[in-house]
């Protein structure tokens, strides 16, 4: 059923929403959603400060603030301090670690989905536009700043 809106945000939007329950029905086998998901493997890679953790994600601090709890509650993440007193860390754990090694297999499955429905041509250039739209709409330095 094709829904028309001349809103570029709806549009956004329910594809967002749909394509998350594609990854959340899958990354349920390991007690994640997407959004967690995502959330470790920006921080997977070494400590990351949290407003540049929250600038990766598209997020404001206090959301993503909200979003780390079950992470930091479960073991999966923790919390540091930088250089300046100010300044949190966010890292992830062995268990976090052990975790994403587990949930990559069925995040693989619904990024195949996802693939499969739409076309690897047109995925391709649907990332690229997207980036791009990003990047336009991003408040520091993006050419619509």
């Amino acid at each position: 059923m094709a829904v028309t809106s001349p809103c570029t945000c709806f549009h956004l939007r329910r594809a967002s929403r749909l394509a998350t329950q594609v990854y959340d029905h899958e990354l349920a086998a390991v007690n994640l959603s997407l959004n967690q998901y995502s959330i470790l493997r920006r921080a997977e890679r070494q400590p990351r400060r949290l407003g540049e953790l929250a600038d990766e994600l598209g997020m404001d601090r206090t959301t993503l603030t909200r979003n780390l709890k079950p992470l930091l509650s479960a073991a999966l993440l923790q919390q540091t301090r930088g250089e300046d007193a100010r300044q949190r860390l966010i890292g992830v754990t062995e268990q976090g670690r052990s975790r994403l090694l587990a949930a990559r297999p069925y995040w693989q499955k619904a990024q195949r989905r996802i693939e499969d429905a739409f076309g690897q041509e047109n995925i391709a250039q649907l990332h690229t536009a997207l980036m791009a739209l990003g990047d336009r709409l991003q408040p520091h330095g993006g050419a619509g700043a």
